[in-house]
């Protein structure tokens, strides 16, 4: 017997809402998605299946940001090599520099999250490139031939960083002020300069370094030239940088 096209579609309608309901029973998650499932027959179902597997993400698999950089040529001869960077490779340069200079990389890390927030490929409205922002005078004078360079501008700004904590005795202030607004801002106000822009670096690159978790070395950086108070027995209070 021939049922007409609207009792078919009533019934088909009918099966699909006995088997969801079926499936509701069962104890079927609410969020499950519904899947429209063909049979050999043609016969049309609609069922509550679960996502596919493959499209289940952890929220904890981050991809680890990196960049590539292709090779540049120059007439000068001051040719660069394609490279490509992540941050495990970013943190090696900044681990490597700071042993050969001396200056705690957790100081390096504050620094370089505050200039360029980890990319090589930064360039400020003032000309500063790269992970520690160095201006093309500046990398010139601590022997960075390109900027743009992950490792020459790596060592360069720690080797600019450490020249810094030496010229203020390691007053961690002047220093890093000075590497904002450079040594003449800094000589001229006998202290941090009343910039905007310098205190606020100052304040963000220290939260970063004295934060929990930053890995901060206490003692790893000692200045030759530090003044020291030495009290004799007389009472006679000497200071020296002996």
């Amino acid at each position: 017997m021939c049922l007409p096209q609207q009792a078919k579609s009533k019934r088909a309608f009918l099966a699909a809402g006995a088997i969801l309901g079926l499936l509701a029973f069962c104890g079927k998650p609410a969020n499950a998605q519904i899947a429209k499932v063909v049979d050999d027959a043609g016969r049309h179902f609609w069922v509550n299946a679960e996502p596919p597997a493959t499209l289940k993400l952890s929220a904890t698999a981050r991809i680890q940001p990196a960049l590539y950089m292709p090779a540049q040529a120059s007439l000068t001869g001051r040719s660069r090599p394609s490279f490509w960077l992540d941050r495990d490779g970013a943190e090696r340069l900044v681990r490597e520099a700071a042993e050969r200079h001396r200056v705690d990389p957790a100081l390096v890390r504050a620094v370089i999250e505050t200039e360029s927030n980890w990319n090589p490929a930064a360039r400020s409205r003032k000309g500063a490139v790269g992970l520690m922002q160095l201006i093309p005078t500046t990398a010139q004078r601590f022997g960075a031939n390109d900027a743009y360079s992950p490792q020459q501008n790596v060592d360069a700004g720690v080797r600019y960083l450490k020249t810094l904590l030496q010229r203020y005795d390691g007053n961690l202030d002047l220093a890093l002020a000075a590497y904002n607004a450079g040594e003449g801002a800094v000589d001229r106000a006998h202290g941090v300069p009343s910039f905007r822009e310098t205190r606020d670096y100052v304040q963000k690159v220290q939260n970063a370094y004295f934060r929990p978790g930053s890995g901060r070395l206490d003692g790893l950086w000692i200045n030759p030239r530090a003044i020291h108070k030495n009290v004799e027995s007389t009472g006679r209070i000497i200071f020296t940088n002996e």
